[in-house]
């Protein structure tokens, strides 16, 4: 399991960076899930090792400009490529109004189907391998955060021991892979948990964007491998995350630290932190490592291979992870950016 940032931007884009765009890569099954389509996502695809055709399903967060402007352009490319089978579409409910108007006026034909689903709180996806749902964050608009769970697999099947109790190969070691019992011909009963190393725990990633602190955010991200939260202030500009409702480094980790996730990564990043400024980038992530030491910056085309945990490695207590919330704090004295203000409410 890959996630490749192409997009770390906050409301614009910058010459480093393009507005919000998150792939999540499963080898396993050959597909991309895309969270977030802003402007000139398409482009990044294109720059990165990743290939639209393999876009399966697209999970967009709010209705945002920078989290959905790029959308139809990629929709209509894969339906001029020729090699999409299908895309399943979940988002708020006014995203399936917004995809039929871009239709109707530009007079664009997706040769594929395209389903939409609108989402509410709750599971939005579920088949045999993963879990999809989502919690309503605390934004301007109704905008929702996604956690993504990888159901537990068996552990590595040991061939050499089966074979040495006499089981003949064949269909018997699936059985026994999957943590069956089975009968030889002599009367041996052999369990297979017995020929299976450590149960591979499904691995959890949690995409928070746009926020501001909330308590939900802390629920969505419970044990989480991975917990990807927008970033888009400094901790010294906290009242103007408030104002906007957005998060700072400090808020992001305190999510992380309340809901005991294992790492965080920083994303959607306000342009006012450039380099050059007072307050660069590299300050936001000296605040939340100070609070979360297992903090990670994104970056654009940066990938992060999220890793396996065994059932004999340590794990928080969910119930635990949801109770220990706390609340951010405003800082004590406020430093003004030399940043100009940009024309977008979230810069």
């Amino acid at each position: 399991m890959e996630i490749t940032f192409l997009g770390t931007s906050s409301g614009v884009p910058t010459r480093s960076r393009n507005v919000s765009g998150v792939v999540m890569k499963l080898p396993q099954r050959a597909e991309l899930w895309l969270f977030d389509c802003g402007e000139g996502t398409q482009h990044q695809l294109i720059k990165s090792d990743l290939r639209s055709s393999q876009i399966r399903r697209i999970f967009i967060t709010h209705m945002h400009g920078d989290h959905i402007f790029g959308l139809m352009g990629l929709l209509a490319s894969c339906g001029l490529a020729g090699n999409v089978e299908q895309i399943d579409l979940y988002g708020p409910p006014d995203l399936a109004d917004y995809i039929k108007a871009c239709r109707r006026y530009s007079h664009t034909h997706f040769s594929y189907p395209l389903r939409i689903h609108p989402i509410q709180p709750g599971i939005v996806f579920e088949d045999e391998h993963f879990t999809v749902t989502c919690e309503l964050l605390k934004h301007r608009i109704p905008a929702h955060g996604y956690r993504i769970i990888e159901r537990d697999r068996p552990g590595q099947f040991d061939v050499e021991k089966a074979q040495a109790l006499g089981i003949p190969f064949g269909p018997l070691y699936g059985k026994l892979k999957q943590g069956e019992s089975i009968t030889l011909e002599d009367g041996q009963v052999i369990h297979g948990p017995d020929l299976c190393g450590p149960t591979e725990i499904g691995r959890k990633v949690v995409y928070c964007t746009d926020t501001v602190f909330c308590d939900n955010a802390i629920s969505l991200a419970a044990d989480a491998d991975v917990l990807i939260h927008e970033t888009t202030f400094s901790h010294q500009d906290a009242d103007m995350a408030f104002q906007r409702m957005h998060s700072t480094s400090t808020m992001a980790a305190q999510v992380a630290l309340s809901a005991q996730a294992k790492t965080l990564i920083m994303t959607h990043f306000s342009p006012r932190y450039a380099p050059g400024n007072n307050l660069q980038l590299k300050d936001l992530l000296t605040e939340a490592r100070a609070i979360f030491p297992n903090t990670e910056m994104a970056s654009d085309f940066w990938t992060y291979t999220v890793p396996r945990r065994r059932s004999d490695q340590p794990r928080p207590n969910r119930s635990q992870a949801v109770g220990a919330k706390s609340k951010p704090s405003k800082p004590k004295k406020k430093a003004k950016s030399p940043a100009a203000e940009s024309s977008d409410s979230d810069a």
